[in-house]
């Protein structure tokens, strides 16, 4: 049973106030050794972690959250109002866009019911990542690996095109265990200076797509190629005893990239013919992964499909991408998620179409000319429990709330919304 609006987080356990270890849901590596402190009346921080991406996500936390008041239309009004808005937003629009959806599993799952009595499209803030990665697991199928795979097996890493620290700075800590001999090359991109110095660099002002198409000759039909750095990383990759390819989808070549990760696992599968190898992408951030597993689950497509009971499935990840529907004036209204940071509304979104935004208490909106309902919610692992995907999918994750400020949880405002759209019995 989901959360009701009105609830509190008083009496749940609070992870600060205890300095237990905490999990860290403003990265899909979901770090979970973690002690945070009180930093003043609701403000919190690490101390002890080393990591830029949690500082600036805990900075945007404090004191006044617990007081941001809904608004309609630019005006601090109270809840109930607020639900009632946004609600007769959703009983007239004919097509609506649930975007941004930077939520958790519970989020997720109230989400999809909610865009089931509307005839919604789902898509994700950070959709395109995820449309790439789905598209190739659907055409061509994948070897996917885990951090502790990674960690516990593999002798040789090889990042491809990719800096994994700008967005993951912890990345080398988890998934590099130090106490064994492990090699870490990068193709095709400079070598990431917060990796191990002995790291190595090949190739890296090779544009991604000629190097995969010359690379895939070589494996797969042992034609010789202009490239002898790259002909010698793969013997290193026949002779090594486990091998994980490390990529980022969001930073291929747009908007190709879904081509270049087939290319990539295209060679992957070409190695694992007579060895073992596997694929890691970095991606699932704001918890696009879990709403795309939670998406998966309950209509056997994910995200980037319009979901509506009585009519059939319609899954198109080129369709229902958000900058497309919104530019083509497809979209009547925007249901806009972002539980984990103050995201902005979306650039090619009409100053006409109504827009709900369950967002992060800072979140600041500007003056629209068409109907705009703002409620604060809750951010799952501060405010309130939650689960979240890991980045390699093979863990669901619990949070618990590290203060208790008296936000409702995205799950909550959506299922409110959801009964309001339920016939009346």
């Amino acid at each position: 049973m989901h959360d009701s609006p009105t609830t509190t987080n008083a009496q749940r356990p609070s992870a600060a106030a205890g300095h237990e270890p905490w999990t860290c849901p403003f990265c899909p590596l979901l770090c979970d050794d973690i002690t945070l402190a009180p930093a003043g009346a609701h403000r919190l921080a690490a101390p002890h972690t080393v990591c830029p991406r949690l500082a600036d996500a805990l900075a945007r936390f404090g004191p006044q959250d617990a007081s941001r008041k809904p608004e309609i239309d630019g005006q601090a009004t109270d809840l109930a109002s607020a639900l009632s808005r946004a609600a007769a937003i959703l009983s007239i629009a004919h097509r609506p866009l649930f975007g941004g959806l930077a939520t958790d599993v519970a989020g997720a799952r109230a989400l999809y019911e909610l865009a089931a009595h509307c005839g919604a499209a789902l898509d994700h803030l950070h959709g395109d990542a995820i449309a790439d990665s789905n598209r190739v697991l659907q055409d061509r199928g994948a070897f996917f690996t885990t951090l502790s795979e990674v960690r516990s097996r593999a002798d040789l890493v090889i990042v491809f095109a990719c800096e994994p620290s700008r967005r993951y700075p912890r990345f080398y800590e988890r998934v590099i265990d130090t106490s064994r001999d492990v090699s870490l090359v990068f193709v095709g991109c400079d070598a990431d200076r917060a990796a191990d110095a002995r790291s190595e660099a090949i190739l890296p002002h090779t544009e991604p797509f000629d190097l995969l198409a010359l690379w895939s000759a070589h494996v797969e039909g042992g034609r010789a190629i202009p490239m002898p750095e790259l002909v010698a990383l793969t013997e290193r990759i026949r002779a090594a005893r486990y091998t994980a390819f490390v990529y980022e989808p969001s930073a291929l070549p747009a908007p190709h990239g879904a081509l270049a990760i087939e290319a990539l696992q295209r060679i992957v599968k070409a190695f694992n013919r007579t060895v073992r190898a596997g694929a890691l992408a970095l991606t699932g951030d704001d918890g696009a992964l879990s709403v795309n597993q939670a998406t998966t689950w309950l209509s056997g497509f994910p995200l980037r499909t319009r979901v509506a009971y009585g009519l059939p499935l319609d899954h198109d990840p080129y369709r229902y991408r958000t900058d497309t529907l919104l530019t083509r004036g497809e979209a009547d209204a925007l249901l806009w998620v972002s539980s984990f940071a103050p995201e902005p509304l979306p650039a090619s979104l009409g100053d006409d179409v109504p827009a709900i935004v369950l967002g992060h208490p800072s979140t600041t909106l500007p003056a629209r000319a068409g109907a705009t309902v703002f409620i604060p919610v809750a951010t799952p692992g501060i405010d309130s429990g939650g689960h979240l995907f890991r980045i390699d999918t093979s863990v669901v994750a619990p949070l618990t709330a590290a203060r208790d400020a008296d936000l409702p949880t995205v799950a909550a405002i959506a299922s409110q919304l959801a009964q309001a759209r339920r016939p009346q019995q």
